[in-house]
């Protein structure tokens, strides 16, 4: 028998479904249920290694932790990254598949993928007592509904009650609501169960006249108004669009720890990947994080970051075009800080050959490390453990570039001293390990590295765990559905689907 289920649906992109459904997920596994997440597909350029070696988007791998699982390729059967405007990689059961344009996905190869996402479903569901799903952007984007394998198309063939999250921070929540259910045809709208307000801010018996007359226009009704709460995003990105939040703690940050802080610049290259890399850098007191997109900000940095790109050739062109590339290259010859992780590494080195992702053959890099870099069509995915500074670091593999290191130093190496990854000449660094930050006692060393490199008396907290700052941050998220939403009314729905009865709202939408 299966378990229950629930899709969580949003107004719009950004409307809270990625935060709302790991904090159901994290409610849920605090009361001794079962619980597992999923995404039928998710466009995001922040991905994560799984155990067994397979991509998934990072926000599934987040609510995976909300439930106290390890993530698994089932739970984020179709992963896009986009590369440009129109086409973005495939990435099927945790490999891609190749490039594709939006039309010749929408076209007809997302829809021969809904077998797929149907079989990873039920597969969660024969082992789960319920899980919870996420959609993407809007249900109510009637021009791709026909093909839709991720909001209503996976909900109608799955029979899973649907939950609407609106954004009323943004204004319009009401009118957004009742378009989202009035867009939608009959069958669809059966299984549309009700609302769920985010982002509330002041007395909400102010927002109930609203609720009630919502809930007699669509025979509705709301689960829950969240409040609006600072800091509570997780690793949510879905899009090319990049949220300059760049801190897991956006509020009530402690005071550095010596008498310094310490400035952390990050290029904001175009098709940025894996930014949230600098999350652990921000999370430490005294640290000041920012992202930056010009030559000049880079000036009082103590540490520059190159973060990872979808497209290093593309970003390499950017640098140089907005004299950023000028300025990083002063910045090491000066012997002043630089970081760059995977492609923000292999831009740092000689040469690029790349007929992979860009397809230009061979560019010159920046030749700040001694580093050639040969874009292989098989992508590295790996899950690496070794050491750096003399303490351990856990990290993971998302790359196409192949590196040969032809001096310097090695960044990362075994137990033995023999060296896994990556290169470091003076105070640059280079390294294709993203969340090699997240690992405490390397992050603390790198800093104190850092900011003896750059006259700072910055002294990096002792205590200071990021992964209890991220199991805080889900209990947050717990705690935000269990007080704020009818938890007894929700887990209803999850275990008996939508009620009976709902009233269909004109004008609809075709079957």
């Amino acid at each position: 028998m299966n378990g229950g289920g629930l899709l969580v649906a949003g107004t719009t992109s950004d409307a809270g479904k990625s935060v709302v459904t790991a904090g159901i997920c994290r409610w849920l596994v605090r009361q001794g249920v079962k619980v597992a997440p999923f995404k039928a597909q998710n466009m995001s350029l922040n991905s994560f290694v799984t155990r067994e070696g397979a991509e998934i988007g990072r926000a599934q791998a987040m609510q995976a932790q909300a439930c106290r699982i390890e993530p698994t390729a089932l739970m984020n059967p179709v992963l896009l990254k986009p590369g440009g405007e129109r086409s973005s990689q495939v990435v099927l059961l945790g490999r891609p598949v190749g490039e594709m344009s939006a039309r010749g996905y929408h076209g007809g190869r997302q829809q021969r993928l809904l077998d797929t996402v149907l079989d990873c479903l039920e597969q969660l569901r024969g082992t789960y007592d319920a899980v919870i799903c996420e959609g993407a952007g809007s249900p109510a984007e009637i021009n791709l509904r026909r093909t839709d394998i991720v909001n209503m198309g996976v909900a109608r063939n799955a029979g899973l009650p649907v939950l609407v999250v609106g954004d009323i921070d943004r204004g319009g929540v009401f009118a957004s609501f009742f378009g989202t259910v009035a867009l939608l045809s009959p069958e669809d709208q059966r299984l549309v169960a009700g609302f769920l307000v985010n982002k509330f801010r002041g007395d909400v018996s102010l927002l109930e006249p609203g609720l009630e007359m919502l809930h007699g226009l669509t025979g509705r009704r709301t689960y829950g108004v969240l409040p609006f709460r600072h800091g509570l995003g997780i690793d949510e990105e879905d899009g090319l669009r990049v949220s300059l939040r760049g801190a897991v703690r956006e509020s009530a940050v402690a005071a550095p720890v010596g008498e310094d802080v310490l400035r952390v610049a990050v290029c904001a290259v175009p098709l940025m990947s894996n930014f949230t890399d600098v999350d652990a850098l921000a999370a430490e007191p005294g640290v000041v994080v920012r992202f930056v997109d010009r030559p000049e900000e880079l000036a009082d940095a103590d540490l520059v970051v190159v973060p990872g790109t979808r497209g290093t050739v593309r970003a390499l062109q950017w640098l140089r075009e907005r004299g950023l590339a000028d300025a990083l290259a002063r910045r090491a010859a000066g012997g002043r800080p630089v970081l760059g992780i995977c492609g923000g590494f292999q831009l740092l080195g000689e040469h690029i050959e790349d007929d992979v992702e860009s397809r230009r053959g061979h560019v010159d890099g920046l030749g700040i490390l001694p580093v050639r870099v040969r874009f292989a069509r098989e992508k590295t995915l790996a899950r690496p453990t070794g050491q750096a500074l003399g303490e351990r670091v856990e990290g993971y593999e998302i790359h196409h570039g192949v590196a040969e290191v032809t001096g310097g130093e090695t960044f990362f190496s075994d137990d033995r001293g023999h060296g896994l990854d990556g290169c470091r000449v003076g105070q640059t660094w280079g390294t294709h390990w993203h969340g090699s930050l997240e690992s405490d006692g390397f992050r603390r060393a790198f800093l104190r590295e850092v900011a003896a490199a750059a006259g700072r008396r910055f002294t990096p907290a002792p205590d200071t765990s990021f992964a209890a700052l991220r199991e805080e941050q889900l209990d947050r998220l717990g705690d935000l559905i269990e007080q704020h939403a009818d938890t007894d009314a929700l887990w209803r729905l999850i275990e008996s689907g939508a009620p009976q009865g709902l009233p269909f709202i004109p004008p609809g939408a075709p079957a």
